[in-house]
């Protein structure tokens, strides 16, 4: 039986707290140097849009940059649910995730997510299964942005159904392993040099998470991968030394292109088309 700790249920979140953990958000005009032909439109106007829509946001940050040029006009992601699914009890949330940028490095993209309440935890979908929507600064309004988002919402019954056609995928152990094996390489490269093996990412983190469905193996998958605080005491580097616990994937773009390569594997495994996949 699945028993979630719904303190970890995300709430609507207002633009005092928007300013704090994302202030790119409110930038008051494009970074400078940009193209006279780049269309200006905070994200701000957005989001006030989107609420007015019924979308609440409930969650966002913004890029870590270096460059002080760039700073309050970096890429930036705003997750938003139906203001009548917010703190609903449940297992999983269908999200839209927004990413945007003021400083030329990103169009308006929106995206199909889920967010798993148990662990805290947001998931992307893969492009193949639902195409994202991007919107390039030049020549929009505001109201492009918000049709898209619907056509967004108009997808999420299907991607309900793709989690529990993940959940019907009973997977044998050479399926896990190959699928957990395939994962390991998304994040770095060399199955010989990485931190951590197969059986260690494999490892559930709680007993709701611990069966042998291709759902399940996801999740455990998909969270040791990007939360990092893994150690793997069966490994060892080239000197002999051990390695140090895994960090967690902190970069938007590293975040966004993990998930959906992710979800992209276990769609493959569904339908029987991972390599190596095989008793």
């Amino acid at each position: 039986m699945f028993k979630a700790n719904y303190s970890k249920v995300r709430s609507e979140i207002g633009d005092e707290q928007l300013r704090l953990v994302a202030p790119s958000i409110f930038a008051a005009g494009a970074m400078q140097g940009v193209s006279n032909r780049y269309t200006f439109l905070p994200t701000s106007q957005i989001i006030a849009s989107m609420r007015q829509e019924g979308w609440a946001p409930v969650h966002a940050e913004e890029q870590r940059v270096r460059a002080e040029g760039r700073r309050g006009w970096q890429k930036h992601v705003v997750n938003f649910q139906r203001r009548g699914q917010v703190a609903v009890r449940g297992e999983y949330a269908v999200e839209v995730v927004l990413v945007n940028s003021h400083d030329r490095s990103s169009a308006y993209q929106l995206h199909a997510g889920l967010y798993r309440v148990a662990c805290a935890n947001g998931l992307l979908v893969a492009d193949s299964t639902f195409e994202h929507i991007s919107i390039r600064h030049s020549g929009f309004e505001t109201r492009e942005v918000l049709d898209a988002s619907f056509r967004v919402l108009e997808q999420l019954p299907r991607l309900t159904a793709s989690v529990e056609a993940f959940r019907a995928r009973t997977l044998t152990p050479a399926e896990s392993h190959a699928f957990a094996e395939s994962a390991i390489m998304l994040r770095w490269d060399d199955l010989q040099t990485a931190p951590v093996s197969a059986a260690k990412v494999l490892w559930p983190r709680r007993t709701e998470d611990a069966g042998s469905d291709l759902w399940s193996v996801f999740n455990r998958i998909q969270e040791n991968l990007t939360k990092g605080g893994m150690k793997d005491y069966t490994r060892r580097k080239e000197d002999g030394h051990r390695f140090a616990r895994t960090r967690a994937v902190t970069g938007l773009d590293e975040n966004v292109r993990l998930n959906k390569s992710l979800w992209h594997l276990a769609e493959a495994l569904r339908r029987g088309e991972l390599p190596g996949a095989q008793n």
